[in-house]
């Protein structure tokens, strides 16, 4: 008969493949034999990308940071079909990550020339006349340090595995040279320099209609899961509990929001263990048997 541990971890398997479903990308994570991609197995990056809790609450994070952007949030608003494809949207920003991080550097280089021809056509004026475009290099660092930072903390926060001394520096420094190859300048490549970017970019902020109504749309997303409404509760309030509290206070979160955050957050760490169990076969493990180095890689430190 099986433990209780195998049925919930077959419960989250099914959960997270009917969301993310695999091999609908097209890309290719297992040849050529012995390219370590971008970052490689030694790397940080890889290892806080094999947290699947961490990367969708962390990504969601980054969604209600990125709407108190207004250039940023316009090409959004006018290119997109966020009110109608938003789980679309989480599919093409995780195949996007997934293969920046674990393909071979010919396929990271495919995706993100894709991303930056699409980029390149993404342009347009805001209601109160100034121009945007996508391929803004400040705009590109704002979304990759949104990004960034909540991948990281969604790791810290949900992952099993403790981050060591230093590797959030190191993690930085790595992941911003896929923003670089986008077009970004002056990416922040430390915990500090993050701190000092966000509290740069402060006055740029500011929470408008526009940012309300794809926040609406956010908190009225259904994943294609089971109890997709109790699914969409957790991470996202998992994601909450993510934000800076400048973040927090801009996005005006009351006691409701609060309280919703801190209970999705310890849920979340509590069920994280079994997401690794559930998802030990996905593409960290087959990059990691691509460069020949053992599948349980991921689940330590170097």
């Amino acid at each position: 008969m099986p433990s209780p541990t195998s049925l919930a971890a077959r419960r989250i398997r099914h959960w997270v493949l009917s969301a993310f479903p695999r091999g609908q990308s097209g890309i290719d994570y297992d040849s050529p034999a012995g390219d370590p991609g971008l970052f490689g197995p030694e790397s940080i990056t890889w290892r806080v990308h094999s947290d699947f809790p961490g990367m969708l609450s962390g990504g969601l994070c980054a969604l209600m940071l990125q709407t108190l952007h207004p250039l940023a949030l316009a090409g959004v608003w006018d290119h997109s079909n966020f009110r109608t494809d938003l789980v679309g949207r989480l599919r093409r920003t995780t195949n996007f990550v997934a293969g920046t991080t674990y393909a071979s550097r010919p396929e990271a280089q495919k995706l993100i020339d894709r991303v930056a021809g699409i980029h390149e056509q993404v342009r347009g004026t805001m209601p109160d006349g100034r121009a945007y475009r996508a391929d803004d290099p400040a705009l590109l660092t704002w979304v990759h340090v949104t990004e960034s930072y909540g991948f990281l903390e969604g790791f810290r926060r949900y992952s099993p595995l403790a981050l060591p001394d230093g590797a959030a520096d190191t993690y930085y420094a790595e992941v911003r040279r896929v923003a670089e190859m986008l077009g970004a300048r002056d990416v922040p490549g430390s915990e500090a320099e993050v701190s000092a970017f966000f509290a740069r970019v402060q006055d740029e902020l500011r929470l408008d209609e526009r940012s309300r109504e794809v926040l609406r749309v956010l908190s009225r997303i259904r994943l294609p899961v089971p109890m997709a409404g109790l699914s969409r509760d957790l991470f996202l309030g998992a994601g909450t509990a993510l934000l800076p509290g400048w973040a927090q206070r801009t996005l005006e979160l009351g006691r409701y929001e609060h309280a919703r955050a801190a209970v999705a957050s310890r849920t979340l760490r509590t069920l994280s263990p079994m997401f690794r169990v559930a998802l030990n076969d996905g593409v960290g493990p087959r990059a990691c048997r691509r460069v020949g180095v053992d599948e349980t890689t991921l689940d330590r430190f170097p």
